[in-house]
């Protein structure tokens, strides 16, 4: 049989607040390697509380790939994060290291995974704003029913209030004709061989504990200036329906700034939208092909979460011994 030449690839994921930063650090020790992004929001610059950005200072020596590299302002997409990921794997393979993407926006991770083919749907900009006239005249839930009608796939995914994401499903369906889940699961390509050995690790846990985690990395958010740095956002210049200001944290104090709801409201409303933001993930998360799970609870009984990882990565990269530091 012929040796499997294909570059290996360590990818973490895992539902937000889990802990897979601080684990992706002890990986990277371990195995020699660099970690790359799998965040859709990290990607931008002076988005660092929110984000959940780990700061230069705190990576501990660890390189760091696709954080800070475009303005709010810019509409980053899964197309471009796509190849750069990919552009950052073969470097940091050229260097004769491992890379490892982490992070827990799945369409970004499996799209670099499984190299699905995006092709250039169009666009309706006056359709777009109709859309978003009706859901602010009708309400969110109404103009998901919409989505629903057409393209029930993807309204199962998408929350409705994720305005952005319904108005540009039903954009893509007005356009091409097609449903944008369709299209996707085209893209993917069921069959279709990874270009990648790689070895998927997913991070799991009592679903009531996370959601206290959920709650406490909020308060600590807060705490640590998260008004401050959305009031400073908005302030020069970025506009509210900008992309990275409809990421979680941004558009719901945006709307305490801008007073369409008391700061308490807005703060219970990103509690319970990460919560489901999370339940997203995981859901995402369980359909990705050849995923091996870690329950953190169960780990804790046994050697550990580290040890547990380990022993995973091992079994998939056997013979990558070169990776180990010394």
């Amino acid at each position: 049989m012929e040796p499997d030449r294909r570059p290996p690839l360590l990818v973490l994921v895992g539902p937000t607040a889990i802990g897979k930063t601080a684990l992706s650090l002890q990986l990277a020790k371990k195995y020699n390697a660099e970690i790359i992004s799998g965040d859709s929001m990290q990607v931008y610059r002076r988005m660092d509380i929110g984000t959940a950005k780990l700061m230069p200072e705190q990576r501990e020596g660890v390189p760091h790939h696709l954080i800070d590299i475009c303005e709010p302002e810019h509409p980053f997409s899964v197309s471009e994060f796509q190849r750069r990921c990919t552009d950052a794997i073969e470097e940091i393979t050229a260097r004769g290291r491992l890379p490892m993407i982490v992070g827990g926006t799945g369409l970004y991770v499996e799209s670099v995974c499984y190299g699905f083919e995006f092709r250039e749907q169009g666009a309706d900009e006056a359709y777009r704003e109709e859309q978003r006239e009706y859901a602010a005249t009708h309400g969110n839930e109404a103009l998901h029913a919409k989505l629903a009608a057409v393209d029930p796939a993807s309204a199962a995914k998408l929350h409705a209030n994720d305005v952005g994401r319904v108005v540009r499903a039903l954009e893509v369906h007005r356009v091409t004709g097609k449903p944008l889940s369709e299209q996707q699961s085209q893209a993917r390509g069921d069959d279709k061989q990874s270009p990648y050995r790689l070895c998927l690790i997913g991070l799991t846990m009592d679903r009531a504990v996370l959601y206290e985690r959920i709650e406490q990395r909020i308060d600590e958010m807060l705490s640590a200036g998260l008004v401050e740095e959305v009031r400073g956002l908005l302030e020069s210049g970025v506009p509210r329906d900008a992309v990275s200001m409809r990421g979680l944290g941004y558009k719901e104090i945006a709307a305490y700034l801008a007073g369409e709801m008391p700061y308490e409201t807005a703060v219970d409303v990103l509690k319970r939208d990460t919560r489901h933001f999370a339940k997203r993930q995981l859901s995402w998360f369980r359909h990705m092909k050849s995923l091996e799970w870690v329950d953190l609870d169960v780990a804790a009984k046994n050697n550990g979460l580290f040890a547990a990882t380990c022993d995973i990565i091992a079994g998939k990269f056997p013979m990558d011994i070169e990776y180990i530091s010394s």
